[in-house]
């Protein structure tokens, strides 16, 4: 007879799971921010720049933001151009905003322009209601998992050194 295995004391593969537009911030904010966290014993996955390469979210992303107790969030001007981060926040949102575990960095964009959609922000929404016509609910969903994180208690980069 197999033996049940104990559960892990430990469920999460991941302390934090980095989200960011890796080009505003990959070589410079974000790579710092996840050296900082891995020096600091913080287990960090973020993905490498080779995997975004299609328009669908690839599984094992989906399966590390399944397996990281919190994510940090860095939502920065070309955030919502990129239905990948979008598709990736809606996901974010889903796994953790019921325990308060996301805790969002806005990277030289407001608050306020996240959560309402304008600037940058209102311009990619435009876009992305031309380019999904037929997937408009998905639109709508991003656009919630957006307002969503931008309501939540976080950091604002033009406040820190």
């Amino acid at each position: 007879m197999a033996r049940a295995s104990a559960p892990a004391v430990f469920p999460w593969k991941y302390h934090v799971f980095l989200s960011f537009r890796g080009e505003d911030t990959r070589r410079g904010f974000t790579d710092h921010l996840y050296k900082q966290l891995e020096a600091r014993g913080i287990k960090t996955f973020r993905d490498e720049p080779e995997l975004e390469r299609g328009t669908d979210i690839n599984p094992e992303l989906l399966k590390a933001i399944d397996q990281s107790r919190s994510a940090i969030i860095v939502l920065s001007t070309n955030f919502a151009s990129s239905s990948w981060c979008l598709r990736e926040l809606t996901h974010i949102v889903r796994c953790m905003e019921e325990k308060k575990r996301i805790f969002p960095i806005f990277y030289g964009v407001e608050p306020s322009d996240v959560r309402h959609q304008r600037g940058s922000f209102g311009e990619a929404f435009a876009e992305h209601e031309v380019n999904y016509q037929e997937h408009m609910e998905e639109v709508n969903e991003w656009r919630k998992s957006l307002e969503r994180v931008a309501n939540l208690a976080g950091w604002n980069s033009k406040d820190c050194r």
